[in-house]
């Protein structure tokens, strides 16, 4: 069998001597027969010269994308910085909202407060309320501890809210005049006639209650204002329950019903003050005793 033959290979620092020494040559002979190689540079440069144009053109493109990369990623970096301040900025202003509208129920409470300097109170906030959007029954966060008792009259807005039916030692339940179980022993506030004030949960939803037993000679009106009685058991006097509207004289009775708008608006109720006094019903308890 015949050996096979040994591949032949050039060591790659000899080559690279050799191309070196090379390019060296070419270089002096075009400084020293620069007329000579006049043809050989034309016609390397028509050739060259479309490529450079290419290699040029291509490191353009390259170059315009990354920089477009490079804005692209600037611009979503710059917009996430941008969406964070903005979320800032909404929970701030929701948060400067909410205490804009606590500082109005604050300045409410405070100018019902001078409506009836006589009457003690205690401020207290709702925390929750039974059945539906109508604040008819619901709970404050104010209880034994703080002095509060059941019967003791509840107040905002522009007036009587309710009265309190029922104490724990940090809570209290208060149930408002809107509410079907409610009768308040109210009069008008300039004839000093007596009428009764009933709570009516489907009334209330078209803005007012009802008001009964209103003498037929009762000289009264529309817009007239209705306060607490002082033949009231449980209601301090003087108290405002609302206005008067829709008066209707009933033969039959001799009697005349109305509609009655509160003072207060019972779907956004926040805030309260509690009176801490409780009425003083002796006197009425000895005329009840004596009939």
């Amino acid at each position: 069998m015949k050996k096979r033959r040994k591949n032949k290979w050039i060591h790659p620092k000899i080559l690279y001597i050799c191309l070196s020494v090379l390019c060296v040559l070419l270089v002096l002979l075009s400084f020293k027969f620069t007329d000579r190689f006049a043809g050989v540079k034309a016609f390397v440069g028509n050739v060259v010269t479309p490529m450079q144009k290419g290699i040029n053109s291509v490191g353009k493109y390259l170059s315009d994308k990354a920089d477009l990369l490079t804005s692209k990623e600037t611009l979503l970096a710059e917009n996430r910085e941008l969406q964070e301040k903005l979320n800032d900025l909404s929970y701030n202003n929701k948060i400067l909202a909410r205490e804009n509208a606590e500082l109005d129920n604050y300045r409410e409470l405070y100018k019902l407060d001078k409506v009836y300097p006589d009457y003690p109170k205690v401020a207290a906030r709702v925390i929750s309320r039974d059945g539906n959007n109508w604040f008819h029954v619901f709970t404050i966060d104010k209880g034994k501890k703080d002095g509060i008792q059941v019967d003791m009259n509840v107040i905002a807005g522009n007036g009587l809210v309710g009265i309190v039916s029922e104490v724990g030692e940090s809570y209290a339940k208060v149930r408002a005049i809107i509410d079907d179980k409610s009768n308040v022993s109210a009069m008008f506030q300039d004839t000093g006639e007596t009428c009764i004030v009933k709570g009516n949960m489907e009334s209330i939803y078209k803005g007012y209650i009802d008001i009964e037993m209103i003498s037929n000679t009762a000289k009264i009106k529309d817009g007239d204002e209705v306060v607490t009685s002082h033949v009231s058991d449980k209601f301090l006097q003087g108290l405002s329950v609302g206005y008067v509207k829709d008066i209707v004289s009933d033969p039959s009775s001799q009697t005349k019903t109305a509609h009655l708008i509160p003072s207060v608006n019972f779907d956004q109720l926040e805030n309260v003050l509690v009176i801490t006094q409780l009425k003083d019903n002796s006197e009425i308890k000895d005329i009840k005793n004596y009939d």
